[in-house]
């Protein structure tokens, strides 16, 4: 399908400005996150995003060369995502720990949402088999680890944490996050989310410093 030509009067992308073109490619990946929330990624075709989207397939081949590009945008929009969330947070809260809580609070939040855990969730299955995916996976992740632990470590320098191995503890909460959002995707009755945000403040206030 990478092949076919649109037609010239549904596309006029060449002619368009860099934020337009930008808009347009986002607009393609809202819908079709929006398709993730009603099936896997797996069986959505191109043909149902651009009915998501308004748009014609022609129009979508001039973003995406094919549905595993749309894959790869759906990835990289994600991290975009956190990577955001983590600099409102580290430029909003004055604390470490401050920006823990804020920063499980809005995974949490983050994680509820069936679009993105189905497709994190079809990320991770793809990821075992196709190494340049694993690799991206792999430096999105290490740099949020770096991010946590830092503020792991200002925590417990300013005696606002008790000791812990900082790269351990910032390891497993974007592990707990990921690995709740792959359980929502599977059984998305399991648990609720306001009662996993209730335990994390429990679980955080556990080791904040007496």
């Amino acid at each position: 399908m990478a092949g076919i030509s649109p037609q010239p009067s549904l596309d006029p992308l060449p002619k368009l400005r860099p934020q337009v073109r930008s808009e347009r490619r986002q607009a393609i990946l809202d819908a079709a996150w929006r398709c993730a929330a009603r099936k896997p990624f797996g069986e959505m075709t191109v043909d149902e995003v651009c009915a998501e989207g308004g748009l014609s397939k022609g129009a979508f081949y001039g973003y995406f060369e094919s549905k595993d590009a749309l894959l790869e945008g759906l990835l990289e929009d994600d991290a975009a995502a956190l990577d955001a969330m983590l600099d409102e947070i580290g430029a909003g809260e004055p604390g470490g720990i401050g920006r823990l809580r804020h920063f499980a609070r809005a995974m949490l939040e983050h994680a509820d949402d069936p679009g993105r855990a189905q497709v994190r969730a079809d990320l991770w299955a793809a990821a075992s088999s196709e190494p340049a995916l694993r690799e991206h996976f792999a430096a999105t992740g290490a740099r949020r680890r770096a991010q946590l632990r830092h503020w792991i470590e200002e925590s417990i320098a300013a005696g606002e944490l008790r000791e812990a191995p900082a790269n351990a503890l910032a390891s497993l909460l974007l592990a707990m996050a990921d690995g709740l959002m792959l359980h929502a995707s599977i059984d998305p009755g399991a648990f609720r989310w306001a009662n996993v945000r209730r335990a994390v403040d429990e679980l955080l206030s556990g080791i904040t410093s007496a």
